[in-house]
């Protein structure tokens, strides 16, 4: 009995040894200290470090790379307190060379319900005016193809959100008189753009 009772002894204290060791291992990894909206420019004010437990599924970025993120943009909106991962930033513009940014306000019986992220293909469809008469019966709407770069949160009391939306140049201000018209309706495209 007492050669179990220390066998039990060592081999509990072997366990939390072994659980010492795991829990004292810790990484060096960037955090975000305050808002970065989509699209700005990381800067070293907007990152901070912090010590922890990392389990090897979560992607964090390491503290020695934070000079490689400082300088690019947030490819989605960070929040504080969050760990920050390659994922979440861009060395590219969100715009690119040869579009245009278009803001778009819908009310809320325009916007899909499914939330609206940047990357995603989007249909600016051309709707008649109220009064109009719509085109030709099996005619289909003028649309133009873009791309989410940032939405809003719904305006408190009026709903609205804008969506800013990369167009091409030579799109950009045709939207943008659909927009001030009111003949506007966006769409999501399919997830493979099909």
């Amino acid at each position: 009995m007492i050669a179990l009772s220390l066998a039990l002894i060592a081999a509990g204290g072997a366990g939390v040894a072994v659980l010492m060791l795991q829990v004292g291992h810790r990484t060096q990894v960037v955090t975000v200290v305050r808002d970065v909206q989509v699209g700005q420019v990381l800067t070293e004010q907007d990152l901070g470090r912090a010590s922890i437990s990392l389990d090897p599924a979560v992607k964090a970025v390491k503290a020695e790379e934070l000079g490689s993120v400082v300088g690019k943009r947030a490819a989605v909106e960070l929040k504080p307190g969050s760990l920050l991962t390659a994922s979440q930033v861009t060395k590219d513009s969100l715009v690119k060379a040869g579009e245009q940014l278009v803001p778009i306000g819908l009310k809320p019986e325009q916007v899909p319900a499914t939330e609206l992220v940047p990357g995603q293909k989007v249909q600016l469809v051309h709707v008649p005016a109220q009064g109009e008469t719509a085109k030709a019966s099996g005619t289909p709407p003028e649309s133009i193809t873009g791309r989410v770069v940032k939405a809003s949160k719904a305006a408190p009391g009026t709903g609205i959100v804008v969506v800013d939306v990369a167009t091409s140049a030579n799109d950009g201000p045709t939207v943008a008189s659909w927009v001030s018209s009111s003949t506007l309706r966006l769409v999501l495209d399919a997830q493979d753009g099909s």
